[in-house]
């Protein structure tokens, strides 16, 4: 099975912004889903910690429908 990938890297309103949004189905299962949510936030424990020095914000969500996947996003203010 083949997933896309976007990558979005913009400039606007005095911050950077990044979007990465992956087509990862979401698990039917709880357990797998917050195993993958809890895999998800571990692999980006370095981003979490630049963002967080950096004092912007980050997160990850779902997509919206008619759009799966997992979209994760990060502000840095200038």
């Amino acid at each position: 099975m083949r997933f896309k990938l976007y990558v979005s890297l913009r400039h606007r309103d005095d911050a950077l912004r990044l979007l990465v949004w992956d087509q990862h189905p979401q698990h039917p299962e709880p357990d797998m889903a917050t195993l993958c949510e809890t895999r998800r936030r571990r692999a980006l424990w370095l981003l979490a910690a630049v963002v967080d020095d950096w004092g912007g914000e980050w997160g990850a969500c779902e997509a919206s429908p008619p759009q799966r996947g997992i979209k994760s996003w990060v502000e840095l203010p200038r």
